[in-house]
């Protein structure tokens, strides 16, 4: 099965429809599908939820796709850097499942594995919480605390971005940009990676490979990505 495709629009071609739910990895703006983002939003699809970390910065990234108004629901757990996304938020525009950061990765982990639903004493006791089943367990020390059940997550389509990735789709992220990426990878019908690197089969060091080829279907390559900074600092 042949997965390079020529472009990003490509990649998606067939895919992407309305209201369908995208998982997207990243953390902040590294490790982000920057290629495969922009064709969804040249696609015009709408009505989306997208399963991120966060919904990228005003005019990058995820925040295109707010921009164009193609997202009805953000399932995130960190909102604090687009503006677009506060004011559709603050309007009723946008729909929002806010989810802790950890509890996010699990939920992603756990749809990947086929666990429909886990505790987590994340949560308790706080609005992430309301209208969702708790029930105390015992610790170790005898105590009892409660937990919420989180029910895990699974996707339509999942856009990932990786450093490395061989014909048969085996992929390796570099550095933090690991970050959701390989949890997002597992978590969906169909994989789409965006890579910078492609290498033959047999070139990649098995014991360094951190999503399996049999997850993805489609390959992209971006040679080079933008790879913006959210906020540069700089000494004086």
């Amino acid at each position: 099965m042949r997965k390079l495709y020529p472009n990003a629009a490509a990649a998606l071609a067939g895919l992407i429809e309305d209201g369908q739910t995208l998982a997207v990895g990243g953390f902040g703006l590294c490790g982000i599908p920057e290629a495969l983002i922009a064709a969804v939003r040249d696609s015009g699809k709408k009505g989306l939820t997208v399963i991120s970390n966060n919904a990228g910065v005003d005019g990058f990234g995820l925040g295109q796709l707010l921009a164009t108004r193609q997202v009805r629901k953000m399932i995130s757990s960190y909102v604090g850097e687009n503006k677009e996304f506060e004011r559709q938020y603050l309007a009723g525009e946008l729909e929002l499942e806010f989810t802790p950061q950890g509890t996010l990765a699990e939920k992603l982990r756990a749809g990947g594995a086929g666990i429909p639903a886990f505790f987590t004493r994340t949560g308790y006791g706080t609005l992430v919480a309301e209208g969702k089943e708790t029930r105390q367990f015992p610790a170790a020390d005898g105590s009892n605390h409660w937990y919420v059940l989180e029910r895990s997550l699974r996707a339509d389509v999942a856009l990932v971005k990786a450093w490395k990735a061989d014909a048969a789709g085996n992929l390796v992220y570099r550095k933090t940009a690991r970050n959701f990426n390989p949890n997002v990878a597992t978590a969906a019908r169909v994989c789409v990676a965006e890579v910078e690197q492609l290498v033959e089969n047999g070139a990649l060091d098995p014991e360094s490979i951190h999503t399996p080829g049999i997850y993805v279907k489609r390959l992209v390559v971006n040679a080079h990505p933008e790879k913006r900074i959210e906020q540069r600092t700089v000494r004086q």
